[in-house]
């Protein structure tokens, strides 16, 4: 199962985001690249620490269905994310591109053993949970602009 964790995980993700370009067009949903871009800097800042979401009271965190949705079931389009990851697309696109670079950097030099914020959706994660929901989120947005 691939994972943040992973240096390849990551080399591999970093090297999909250089084939991503401003004007790509998505294969579903309502964001444009850099819109996307600027999620998924704000969703590695969240699994980080750094910036806060508030919690949602869902069914989705507690076991198994948390366990499932993390690891195994593939990821729906168009799921509902929270207001706070929502962010504007960047002033310039090299800067979004590289604020997600460093996001995906930070998580993997991030201690494993260290305390990790809970998700929104999800709650209390190990950092297993978030390694591997970290690199499937940013795989599926990817996908959707076909990179």
């Amino acid at each position: 199962m691939k994972t943040l964790w992973d240096e390849s995980s990551r080399d591999e993700l970093k090297k999909r985001l250089g084939l991503l370009q401003a004007d790509t067009k998505p294969l579903w949903g309502g964001m444009n690249a850099p819109q996307m871009v600027a999620h998924l800097g704000s969703s590695m800042q969240m699994a980080t620490g750094e910036l806060k979401v508030a919690p949602k009271k869902l069914p989705i965190r507690f076991p198994p269905l948390k366990q499932l949705i993390i690891y195994w079931l593939p990821w729906p389009k168009g799921t509902p994310t929270a207001p706070e990851l929502l962010t504007n697309e960047p002033a310039e696109w090299a800067e979004g591109i590289a604020r997600l670079r460093r996001g995906i950097d930070r998580f993997g030099a991030r201690k494993r053993d260290g305390a990790w914020p809970d998700h929104p959706a999800f709650g209390r994660m190990t950092h297993r949970s978030w390694g591997v929901l970290a690199y499937r989120h940013i795989d599926h947005h990817f996908r959707q602009f076909g990179v």
